[in-house]
């Protein structure tokens, strides 16, 4: 079972999101910013983490930056979520770590195409 965490400031995107991948088979957890996603990462390290940029207390870069800095803080994948669509917010968020990045609004076809591509479907192997 693929396990997710959501890391956005918006409870209707949390849900909409905890919703979609759900459906597809996955387990998720959520945080409401950076700083809690850390300690949740902290307490059982996610497969993979639909991550928000623009957060109060911890922005989502901010937060990447210091996954990726943190014993097995490489193993999830990491989807940036964002309305922040310019070349140099997706350049810094590839370059922090990000695996993906998909920008709000998405639907559940845009979630479950980067979820194939980044092998995260339950029962999908690469």
């Amino acid at each position: 079972m693929t396990t997710f965490l959501i890391v956005d400031d918006s409870t209707v995107l949390r849900k909409v999101a905890r919703r979609i991948l759900e459906g597809f088979g996955c387990v998720c957890d959520e945080a409401e910013n950076g700083e809690l996603g850390l300690k949740t990462c902290a307490a059982s390290m996610p497969d993979a983490i639909l991550l928000d940029w623009n957060m109060p207390v911890m922005n989502g870069l901010d937060f990447l930056i210091a996954l990726r800095a943190r014993p097995g803080g490489n193993v999830p994948v990491v989807i940036f979520c964002t309305t922040e669509s310019d070349q140099e917010h997706v350049r810094a968020a590839m370059q922090a770590g990000a695996n993906a990045y998909i920008f709000k609004p998405f639907d559940a076809d845009i979630i479950q195409s980067k979820m194939e591509f980044l092998a995260l479907m339950p029962g999908h192997k690469a």
